[in-house]
Order: C-alpha cells, then sequence, then structure tokens
C-alpha cells in the first residue's frame, strides 16, 4: 500500500515553508542567549573530509554555536533540523554511527538503487543533496519504501568513514565558549538546492533560523 505522505507534506510546507517568503539571515543568526552559524559542505568537501560521499544523500553542515552569556548552552541534537522548503522534507541530526556504523537500517523505496538512513527525512528516496539520480516518482506519495539491516562483513575491521565522522561532528554538551563542529542530516532529492534549505535551532530564549549562501 502506497505511503499516504502528500497531505504530510502540504502540512510541512504550509507550517514551515512559509519562512521560505522571509528573508532569513545567511549562516549566522542570534538572539539574546546565543548565536548559531551555519555553513554547508560541497560535495569536494565531504569527500576530502570522510574519504566518502557518505552515500550521495547526507546534508554536512559545519555548526558554530557561540553563548551570548554567562549561563552554558547546551548543545543537543533534537534542538537542530534541517528543512528543504521546495518540498517539504524535514531532517533531524544523525548519529555517526547511523551513516557508518557496523550495522544500519536502511529505508530503500521500490524502483529506486541505494536508499537512504532511517530516521532521519519525513519521506524521500536515497539520491544525492549535491547531485543527480533517476528517481520513482515526482510525490513522495508515489513511493512505497521497504526496509533491510546492512551489518558490515569484518565487523571488527576499522572504519575510516566511522572515525572521521565521529571526530568532526558536533558533540552534544554543554558549552561556555564558541564551539564548532558538523552535524549530518539526510535530505533526498534529484537535485536539492542549498538556496532552499534551511537550518532551524531551538534555544530557550526561543526558536532560531538561518539560510546558506547560494
Amino acid at each position: 500500500m502506497l505511503l499516504r505522505t502528500l497531505p504530510l507534506a502540504l502540512l510541512a510546507v504550509s507550517l514551515y515553508g512559509a519562512s521560505a517568503d522571509k528573508k532569513l539571515p545567511i549562516e549566522k543568526n542570534s538572539n539574546d542567549f546565543v548565536e548559531i552559524g551555519g555553513v554547508l559542505l560541497d560535495k569536494d568537501e565531504v569527500v576530502k573530509t570522510f574519504g566518502s560521499d557518505l552515500g550521495g544523500n547526507i546534508v554536512v553542515v559545519r555548526i558554530t554555536v557561540r553563548p551570548l552569556t554567562e549561563k552554558p548552552v547546551r548543545i543537543d541534537y533534537d534542538d537542530f533540523f534541517l528543512l528543504d522548503c521546495d518540498n517539504g522534507q524535514r531532517s533531524e541530526p544523525y548519529e555517526p554511527s547511523q551513516i557508518a556504523g557496523t550495522s544500519a537500517l536502511i529505508v530503500t523505496p521500490k524502483g529506486v538503487r541505494g536508499g537512504g538512513m532511517m530516521g532521519g527525512p519525513t519521506w524521500g528516496g536515497g539520491l544525492g543533496p549535491f547531485g543527480s539520480g533517476g528517481g520513482a516518482g515526482n510525490s513522495a506519495s508515489e513511493i512505497e519504501n521497504t526496509s533491510k539491516v546492512e551489518t558490515a562483513k569484518d565487523p571488527g575491521k576499522p572504519n575510516p568513514v566511522l572515525d572521521a565522522l565521529k571526530a568532526n561532528v558536533l558533540a552534544q554538551k554543554e558549552v561556555s565558549d564558541t564551539t564548532t563542529g558538523l552535524l549530518y542530516f539526510q535530505i533526498d532529492g534529484k537535485k536539492i538546492k542549498p538556496k532552499n534549505l534551511e537550518l532551524h535551532y531551538k534555544t530557550p530564549s526561543g526558536r532560531m533560523a538561518l539560510r546558506f549562501r547560494i
């Protein structure tokens, strides 16, 4: 049975997509509690950093958090999400082990080669954010997902991609000084445009959002 995701897509666009019409700050925003910065890594930077394109469907954002008061800021992945204003996809950050662990749950849309990690975006097929590829239709309502668990052939073998993901990830902790690290989001589509992406961040002083340079 086909997933009934089109109404969810319309709801997401109505709730969050309206901000696409607003002139959000570019790559940096702040309130009276904290300043947040976000820079998209392009495909070449991703490959250089991890020795892999991470399957072609992971959007990597360099995050900078700067407390503006004497009170420490708690960094929590639940406070972040990435929104694609073009189709309403919303993705929360992945843990490194969800991307390159020894065992990962893969969601594969029927009719699409490959797949994406389960637990990121609300819907979609596994295609790269900065590349292109074939699809199984223009609407998520046309896709039926299947899933399987993929396990590394040799779990004891070193995993340089996982090591690099862990070494560069933005740590979940309390910070009193400026802190920088990477967050990993899955956004599916034939060609995701940076101008359509928004980074949203929840703070004790309210929500903030920013966009990226084209």
